[in-house]
């Protein structure tokens, strides 16, 4: 089992920076792919970037690409969300995730460990 607990949310001006960060604990060495999704009020989650942990390789969604950064931390088994750039529709709740699958495609079905979410606000 993993537990993930997120921090660095909060409230900034439209074309802002915020930087998440993802601290996991328990039994870390599972935790082959983590990513960042996020939610708005009234939508569907949706998924904003993912990293394999082993090799390093990175995804983004098109709506993120270019301003948001994942990146990792292995020896403190944290993942890290710099967001530049910030526009009001990147308000969201955006939730750390965590998976063993070898293959994992930025969705949420294929995760299984999932933290308690931070707050972003833009405006």
């Amino acid at each position: 089992h993993v537990q993930l607990v997120e921090s660095g949310g909060g409230s900034v001006q439209a074309g802002g920076s915020l930087r998440l960060s993802c601290a996991a604990s328990g039994y870390t060495y599972n935790r082959n792919c983590m990513a960042w999704f996020r939610q708005a009020p009234g939508k569907e989650r949706e998924g904003v970037a993912r990293i394999y942990t082993g090799s390093g390789n990175t995804y983004y969604a098109d709506s993120v690409k270019g301003r948001f950064t994942i990146s990792q931390d292995n020896a403190k088994n944290t993942v890290y969300l710099q967001m530049n750039s910030l526009k009001p529709e990147d308000t969201a709740m955006y939730y750390c995730a965590a998976t063993n699958l070898k293959k994992c495609p930025l969705h949420e079905a294929y995760f299984g460990w999932w933290g308690q979410g931070t707050q972003v606000t833009v405006s």
